[in-house]
């Protein structure tokens, strides 16, 4: 019996899209067939809200009937669409009654599979500042550098103000890669994660001067794929 894939989505509407297109590309260059897949795509303004009062208890509650949703609709596994939501993926898989696939966890896999000893991270300040991805790589060896305070200062601000209202401009591309030379001179860094889903659609390459980026969208998408075709 083929997986109905569950999507967590609207946080923002754009990154949803692009998982969409890379699911149903990665599935039908496996199988030949297209993805079953149901969206549910949630209030990105009452979840930014949430995390900006530190409110996780409040996320958790609301991200878990919104699974429940997917869940009474047929979804036999489920993905939600962004990395902040993971800061209560634990809980949110505790009380799910179908498998959820994490981006965290993927991600990490990925680093240490190509060999990264020391990676940055770009995301929300609640991703940057928290121990997501820190606390995971640690326990592979591999060690975490955030950008500085005022680096992090900008880089959420545009990502709350630009990139999650599909405003992507050169200046910010160029901000946010001139962060990453940075953390590569000082930090000496052998790549970032991309850790906030609408940071591949600004970045929209593999790499900043030899520093490779981790596209936390399309590694999560390979995750899904994987364990749906087992």
């Amino acid at each position: 019996m083929d997986h109905v894939i569950g999507i967590i989505g609207g946080i923002s509407p754009e990154s949803t899209i692009e998982y969409y297109q890379l699911l149903l590309s990665a599935y039908r260059e496996k199988t030949r067939r297209a993805a079953l897949i149901i969206i549910n795509s949630i209030d990105i303004d009452k979840i930014a809200d949430l995390f900006s009062a530190g409110d996780l208890p409040g996320v958790t509650e609301y991200l878990s009937d919104e699974l429940q949703k997917l869940e009474r609709a047929g979804a036999t596994c489920g993905l939600i669409a962004a990395n902040t939501p993971h800061l209560v993926f634990d809980e949110l898989q505790r009380r799910s009654k179908i498998p959820l696939i994490s981006i965290v966890r993927a991600t990490c896999d990925e680093a240490t599979t190509r060999g990264l000893r020391k990676v940055g991270l770009m995301g929300t300040r609640f991703t940057m500042e928290g121990d997501l991805y820190p606390k995971e790589l640690a326990e592979a060896g591999v060690v975490t550098v955030i950008p500085s305070a005022t680096e992090r200062d900008y880089i959420h601000e545009k990502y709350m103000g630009e990139l999650i209202r599909a405003t992507f401009l050169p200046k910010t591309r160029e901000g946010l890669c001139n962060i990453v030379r940075r953390m590569k001179r000082e930090e000496g860094i052998d790549g970032v994660i991309l850790g906030g889903t609408e940071l591949p659609l600004i970045f929209r390459a593999e790499e900043v001067d030899g520093v490779p980026l981790l596209d936390t969208s399309r590694i999560h998408v390979h995750a899904v794929v994987k364990y749906c075709l087992g």
